[in-house]
């Protein structure tokens, strides 16, 4: 889990992302007006995860107008392009994150997190691959023995939906945040007919109000 700082203008977003890459990668050059996986991948430090590569361009547009974020991605190569398409986010409220968030798909939640207390009645079990031998097989495991867990909060409705990070990050600040990560399954019990419930694996987050004074893009 990252805290990123959005980009507050175009031209700012535009030298950052147009960047040529890694120095290894020779074909790709700066301030050309074309944005690749290898530039993107470099200010977002990541290498091959496309899907997260995503979220963090989301969510680093979040405080650029809607004709801005078009530019931006107007300037993707054709491959980021249908990257981009592939895995747009969902924008959801908390309260619709059951009904509506798709499995293993992106999202967007904004709301105030809540730490849940490992002592407390929270049930929930997650799948986690094992190797036994030479095959791989699944066993349930308390969400709370791999994750910090949160209920995160939805202002208008008071509802909550979970969300989790792995536990060598920084405990989230009990504000209104912006998150991004990837809604994955949440069963309520290790029974069969168990019900099936969701998570948002949580990958970056941000302030949910604007800074007032212009600052440079940081990647923590």
């Amino acid at each position: 889990m990252k805290r990123i700082t959005p980009y507050e203008e175009i031209n700012e977003a535009l030298l950052s992302l147009d960047n040529g890459g890694r120095f290894y990668n020779i074909l790709t050059k700066s301030n050309d007006g074309i944005i690749d996986q290898s530039e993107l991948g470099k200010v977002g430090g990541l290498f091959n995860d496309k899907q997260k590569m995503i979220l963090f361009l989301e969510l680093s547009m979040t405080f650029l107008k809607n004709e801005e974020r078009k530019i931006i991605i107007g300037k993707l190569d054709k491959d980021l392009k249908q990257t981009y398409l592939n895995f747009k986010s969902q924008i959801l409220l908390p309260s619709e994150a059951n009904e509506k968030g798709i499995i293993a798909s992106n999202a967007i939640l904004t709301g105030v997190p809540k730490l849940v207390d490992e002592k407390s009645d929270f049930t929930g079990f997650i799948f986690v691959p094992i190797m036994t031998g030479k095959v791989m097989t699944f066993i349930m495991i308390p969400i709370v023995d791999n994750y910090n867990v949160y209920e995160l909060r939805d202002e208008k409705t008071s509802e909550t939906f979970i969300i989790a990070h792995s536990r060598d990050s920084k405990i989230l600040p009990n504000e209104k945040i912006i998150i991004a990560g990837v809604f994955k399954e949440l069963k309520s019990g290790k029974n069969e007919n168990s019900k099936i419930l969701k998570f948002l694996e949580a990958n970056y987050y941000i302030s949910e109000k604007k800074p007032v004074a212009n600052k440079s893009v940081k990647r923590k």
